[in-house]
């Protein structure tokens, strides 16, 4: 290992021990976003917006001409690159290797989106401008939901720890292909066959055996670079150019993607993520209007959605024989996850400005429900876990 990744990877073992690890992460977020509400709410609100949303007076990238797009479309696509590492470790050596580990999550997961965006859609009634948010109280907050497990320690067996980590990362994914295919503006076809060609450049890199780390790093941003212009959301380069990434060892006995990951999660969790839920989830709750369809629909999808479609997905698996639920755990306590699983936040911010990007206010009242039912959602479902008896 050379000394830059040595030292990287010294960082990123201080932050993780520093900050507390999941947990840490969990509360960061927590703290980034009450903050933001705050400050949104206090007499230096107009400052807090004009940070992020005044133009530069000079950006690299003429595209990107304020911190708000800055962070969204670039620190963001440095959380679905980590989010790409773990989705493809799973699959190939973890919790999702194998058929029968994929059953429960995929399917709690699926129902766990699809209820949401139904309730969403039934409150809403047929407005097609509205309609196009039907996505945001489909995503779980890994960080934020595992933060709160987290903060239960022992109380909650490991195999509940695992399980809400493997529907939250399922959810991910349904959450990448929802941003590819469903909030994809007009198509550039010229951007789309460079960014095409450099994924396939990358594939060919893996087919290879090129470990080396900083071809990936640096195709990986060429491809961010093309899919930014293409028309498709710049965060999806994240994930395909993780997906290319070689987990097999190397001569060193090293493995490419475990040391991305590596290095990359505490940066993921401890800067991009609180900094995203910072410039993101400050909303004036006195000009929001709480009684529009909009966040209603959206804290309704988030709190009752989720731990419906998700605890429906569970009682049916076990009764079908389907698949079985997570050994150790009473039903009490997989209702307690399925209640942490409504905690959308960061993703769910992250599709409201896709889905509403010229309506202002409308991305404002989407973030009160999100921050509403994702509140309802981790309170709730802390004490039933809290208060939970032990499974066996």
């Amino acid at each position: 290992m050379d000394r830059r990744s040595h030292f990287a990877g010294r960082i990123a073992t201080f932050l993780n021990r520093s900050l507390g690890g999941e947990a840490g992460a969990g509360i960061l977020l927590m703290v980034a976003a009450g903050i933001a509400l705050a400050v949104a709410n206090s007499p230096v609100a107009e400052a807090y917006h004009d940070l992020f949303h005044h133009p530069l007076a000079w950006s690299p990238v003429t595209k990107l001409d304020t911190w708000h797009l800055w962070i969204n479309d670039a620190l963001m696509a440095v959380f679905f690159f980590t989010v790409g590492l773990e989705i493809k470790r799973e699959l190939l050596i973890g919790e999702l290797a194998t058929a029968a580990q994929r059953r429960l999550p995929f399917l709690a997961a699926a129902a766990g989106m699809i209820v949401p965006a139904l309730i969403y859609l039934a409150v809403i009634g047929p407005e097609p401008t509205l309609a196009r948010g039907w996505a945001i109280a489909s995503a779980t907050d890994i960080a934020f939901a595992v933060g709160v497990l987290a903060l239960l320690g022992s109380r909650v067996p490991r195999t509940l720890r695992l399980f809400l980590l493997t529907v939250a990362i399922v959810d991910d994914l349904g959450a990448v292909i929802i941003i590819a295919l469903a909030y994809t503006a007009g198509i550039d076809l010229a951007w789309l066959g460079g960014a095409a060609t450099v994924l396939a450049a990358m594939v060919l890199l893996n087919r290879l055996r090129v470990h080396a780390r900083w071809p990936y790093v640096l195709l990986a941003v060429c491809l961010w670079y093309c899919v930014l212009h293409s028309g498709v959301h710049a965060t999806v380069a994240g994930v395909l150019a993780a997906l290319t990434v070689p987990l097999q060892l190397d001569r060193e006995g090293e493995s490419p993607l475990l040391r991305f990951e590596h290095a990359l999660v505490p940066w993921s969790a401890y800067l991009v993520v609180p900094l995203f839920g910072f410039a993101n989830a400050g909303v004036s709750l006195g000009g929001a209007d709480a009684a529009a369809a909009l966040p209603w629909a959206i804290a309704l999808g988030l709190f009752f959605g989720k731990q419906g479609g998700i605890f429906a997905a569970l009682v049916v698996a076990r009764r079908t024989g389907f698949a079985a639920p997570p050994p150790g755990a009473s039903w009490s306590q997989l209702w307690g996850v399925a209640v942490l699983c409504g905690i959308g936040f960061t993703m769910s911010l992250f599709i409201a400005g896709l889905a509403f990007p010229a309506a202002p206010d409308l991305v404002e009242a989407a973030k009160l429900g999100i921050v509403g039912g994702s509140v309802l959602s981790a309170v709730l479902g802390y004490a039933i876990l809290r208060l939970s008896p032990a499974g066996g």
